[in-house]
């Protein structure tokens, strides 16, 4: 085999007396690789951010006590072999409180388990919302603010104020969105509360709260926890729900599991509470990988179509190599460089090329009501994207030049001679 840098200055030679198709299979390369990174960078960025709305602000597990009919009912105290006749009617579940029993050693045991990242202890209170004559139903959520902010990001979701606001507020709330809009009240004003009870309570709203959802924005508002006891009538161990928030989510659905038998409480894991949106985005990623692994098959079949006229267009170089003693496999190394080159510059290209546009794409402003706390487009410059476009377009040019590169390996310079 010929000194590989006598191949390499030939095939340095060829590329560089044909420009203009050298540059047209680099550009085949680039736009490739380029499509492919800012498909793949935009799509799952947008996947991310919608992953993110969804799952951050949800707990890994739910711990809460659900009211259900007793297990053992009066039916189920007949007799088949009796010959009276039993009618029962409007069975009805015991009267039972929301809140979970032994809820502070729950929480201790809890927070000692180096699995669980935190814990929120949250008090649900259904109340009305009165501004003058407009009354208004809703929920209040009494929590740890500053841990909710930590575990669940909820400062993200905050346009007005801050979570450190309500935590120095003893008796103030954080209003959703919709419901200042509804009650025309902002930043200072007071607000009142009545509960299911009747009882009157008078907050100072130091907060505005928008999830971009109205469902939520509509009806939600954020306390501390002592002041939504306070709205329930309660003392300090009364607790309606408990939100667990772990390293590993997918030790969420083992351990809600693990905990209900324990505890005897219903605990509901992140998997089983968004079973269809986890469906949604798997189906997502799918059809952006697909798209995205299409892109760069077309622009491979691109390159072998130039690579494979190139050859054709140099079947006399061919033969004058191999009348001076070069042997088929020193030609087929000459075109797998040529092919591997263009390969190097296209790809090089096609990354400078995606990522600039993919830089101009995370700087252009996205504004929407839905999603106050987004000031731009999602985008996710993750390195394996680029590493993964680079090689793909290695191994394609490769493959694009192998076939017309073994072509010219076993080509007779006699038949071409004659040809002429």
């Amino acid at each position: 085999m010929m000194d590989f840098r006598v191949i390499l200055g030939i095939s340095s030679t060829h590329l560089l007396s044909r420009m203009k198709q050298t540059v047209t299979a680099s550009l085949g390369v680039t736009f490739g690789i380029a499509a492919f990174i800012i498909l793949v960078s935009f799509m799952t960025g947008l996947n991310g951010l919608l992953d993110g709305l969804v799952l951050n602000r949800t707990p890994h597990i739910h711990l809460y006590n659900q009211i259900t009919p007793s297990k053992q009912q009066p039916v189920d105290l007949f007799d088949p072999f009796s010959e009276s006749e039993n009618f029962v009617h409007s069975i009805k579940p015991k009267r039972l409180q929301s809140r979970i029993h032994n809820a502070q050693p729950i929480i201790n045991y809890l927070k000692e388990r180096e699995e669980v990242k935190g814990v929120v202890p949250q008090v649900i209170a259904q109340v009305f919302y009165v501004s003058g004559s407009i009354e208004l139903n809703g929920l209040v959520n009494g929590v740890d603010i500053l841990e909710e902010d930590r575990l669940f990001n909820l400062g993200d979701y905050i346009v007005e104020g801050s979570p450190r606001d309500l935590a120095k507020a003893e008796n103030g709330i954080i209003l959703g969105a919709g419901l200042a809009r509804k009650m025309s009240v902002s930043i200072g004003d007071i607000v009142q509360l009545t509960t299911a009870s009747g009882d009157f309570f008078s907050l100072k709203i130091v907060g505005i709260y928008e999830s971009g959802l109205a469902e939520i924005d509509d009806v939600q508002s954020y306390t501390n926890l002592k002041t939504a006891q306070k709205l329930m009538g309660q003392r300090d161990n009364y607790i309606t729900d408990i939100n667990i928030k772990l390293y590993d989510i997918d030790l969420a659905v083992p351990m809600a599991e693990r905990l209900e038998n324990q505890f005897g409480i219903t605990a509901v894991d992140i998997k089983s509470a968004n079973a269809q949106f986890e469906t949604g985005s798997d189906i997502r990623n799918l059809i952006t990988y697909a798209v995205s692994f299409t892109l760069l098959l077309v622009a491979g079949f691109g390159i072998y179509n130039i690579l494979n006229m190139l050859i054709y267009e140099k079947m006399n170089d061919i033969a004058i190599l191999k009348a001076t003693g070069f042997s088929g496999l020193d030609v087929k190394t000459i075109f797998l460089v040529e092919a591997i080159i263009i390969g190097i510059c296209g790809g090089l290209l096609g990354l400078i090329l995606g990522y600039s546009v993919s830089v101009l794409i995370d700087h252009t402003p996205f504004e929407t009501e839905a999603l106050p706390t987004i000031k731009t487009y999602p985008v996710n410059f993750d390195p394996l994207y680029y590493i993964f476009g680079f090689l793909f377009a290695l191994i394609t040019t490769f493959l694009a030049g192998y076939l017309p590169a073994s072509r010219a390996e076993s080509i007779d310079p006699v038949e071409i001679i004659r040809g002429q």
